[in-house]
């Protein structure tokens, strides 16, 4: 395991030399359940020094790869608009380098990367694992919210390029807007269809997770009973590795809903699964 407490698990290395970049991005203004998911990236990198380097499950270490941890983004509690401006004002020359996973905070941080890098990448896809929808208008009102979010994000990218999958809650709107076609999912059957959609088209994955049941991840903003599985997770994502993955977030953590830190470790350990099989 690795020493530095600082950074993710093994994510020590000199940026300039690094394949990998992770950034936590601690924003939770527009939470509208369980606030807290801007203590996540926090929590993440203390739960990965809990968890060995080395992955049963695709028999590859952390160890030796090039990941660098650049910190968290100093952001503001309030103004969405103002904090999506910082973001994308950070997030624009690191993923010009790097491939990037981003440790959230509430999902609407996956709007300004995905505006970033669909003006970096012609036919940019997004992979949505959440158990909502987000494809509210607005919500209360507001047009920029974690509710909201890939709504936004289908308005820059394309409804036809959003695949969603885990999704069991929404509005009756949200699952019947006319856009959005047949590429809303309740569970994972759709995987194989969606990867060959893809073909060699970059893809961004978003994983907010609450995509997991509560039983699995009980310290999410808005906790949803009836998801998947650590296991199918896992084994979904490295269905994802022929693919041009060129960036990932976790988001939705809220770790103090979860005294055992139980929830932690499993974000902690979603992230280095993904890291050794996409990146």
């Amino acid at each position: 395991m690795d020493d530095d407490g600082n950074c993710f698990l093994c994510a020590n290395k000199d940026f300039r030399r690094s394949k990998v970049c992770i950034a936590g991005i601690p924003y939770d203004g527009t939470s509208s359940n369980r606030c807290g998911a801007r203590f996540a990236p926090k929590a993440i990198r203390e739960a990965s020094h809990g968890i060995e380097s080395y992955s049963v499950y695709q028999k590859k270490s952390l160890q030796g790869k090039s990941v660098s941890d650049m910190g968290d983004i100093p952001l503001p509690l309030g103004d969405a608009e103002f904090a999506m401006g910082i973001i994308k004002s950070f997030v624009s020359p690191i993923v010009r380098e790097k491939k990037c996973f981003f440790f959230g905070g509430e999902h609407l941080i996956s709007l300004p990367i995905v505006d970033v890098l669909s003006n970096e990448y012609k036919n940019l896809f997004v992979v949505q694992f959440d158990a909502h929808a987000d494809l509210r208008d607005s919500w209360m009102g507001e047009k920029l919210s974690h509710a909201s979010v890939m709504r936004r994000v289908a308005e820059i990218i394309g409804f036809e390029h959003l695949l969603q999958l885990g999704i069991r809650s929404g509005t009756e709107e949200e699952f019947k807007l006319p856009q959005r076609k047949q590429l809303l999912c309740e569970n994972f059957s759709y995987v194989d269809e969606f990867i060959k959609i893809i073909g060699k088209n970059p893809v961004y994955l978003s994983i907010d997770l609450d995509v997991l049941d509560t039983s699995v991840a009980p310290g999410v903003g808005t906790p949803e009973p009836g998801g998947r599985s650590f296991i199918e997770l896992i084994e979904t994502l490295v269905k994802f590795s022929s693919l041009n993955v060129v960036g990932c977030d976790l988001v939705e953590l809220s770790p103090h809903y979860d005294s055992s830190g139980n929830s932690s470790i499993v974000a902690a350990s979603i992230v280095k699964e993904v890291i050794l099989n996409l990146f």
